[in-house]
């Protein structure tokens, strides 16, 4: 990634995609189209094979009170998807499906939840992690739209309150308070809801992939798994 002024450009490394991040230009480009104006994305201006180029947002990577995030990514969710993005698991049994398929040496098997009927799919960032959410004049902007999906919103507050994720960009998990606050403004209480019944199912996800990217020689995956396991 480079940046020319205010020109942000950006190459996809080839082999980068993992099973719960496909990391897909193409669907980056999309979604930055679908949001154009919206302030929740930056502004694309150029994509090619393997590229994309946009305009750079100033601001410094999210830290601190979770209520803004609870509502721009509520904001993403009610915003209409544009074609073409990948179809991500909704309900229990997809989810289970999906859990399954990601499953790593060393990791309990998926949790158990209740049966939760798949939703109306919704647009999604698919990485809403603290180092993709930058807080600048502008408010909030996310960042970094390579893994955006149709699916179940609950997914995008699962990467958000994941401890893992939390300590990896932000050097800390959120607390307690911190995560009430967050479900607490997020507007939609049937999506919490379901956040809450799935989400054993939805941070074992998580930690697969944390025990993926450790088992790649990533060491701080490592301390963040055993982070996420504990959350469970």
């Amino acid at each position: 990634m480079w940046r020319i002024g205010s020109v942000v450009a950006k190459l996809y490394a080839p082999g980068s995609a993992r099973p719960l991040f496909p990391n897909d230009p193409l669907a980056e480009a999309a979604a930055l189209r679908a949001l154009a104006g919206t302030g929740l994305a930056p502004g694309l201006l150029l994509a090619g094979p393997g590229w994309i180029a946009y305009r750079f947002v100033p601001g410094t990577p999210w830290n601190h009170d979770p209520r803004p995030v609870a509502q721009a990514l509520a904001a993403v969710h009610r915003h209409p998807p544009p074609p073409g993005l990948r179809p991500m698991p909704l309900g229990d049994q997809a989810l289970m499906a999906s859990a399954r398929a990601m499953a790593h040496p060393g990791l309990p098997p998926p949790p158990m939840v209740p049966p939760v009927a798949a939703p109306a799919p919704c647009l999604l960032h698919g990485d809403a992690v603290p180092g993709n959410i930058l807080t600048g004049p502008q408010g909030l902007t996310l960042i970094d739209w390579q893994c955006p999906g149709l699916g179940d919103p609950a997914e995008d507050l699962a990467l958000f309150l994941s401890p893992a994720m939390q300590q990896l960009y932000r050097g800390a998990p959120l607390s307690p308070a911190e995560t009430a606050a967050f479900l607490a403004a997020y507007p939609d209480a049937d999506i919490v809801a379901r956040y809450r019944l799935l989400r054993p199912l939805l941070h074992w996800r998580i930690a697969a992939h944390c025990a993926l990217r450790a088992a790649e020689g990533t060491a701080d995956y490592r301390a963040a798994l055993g982070l996420e396991l504990a959350a469970l």
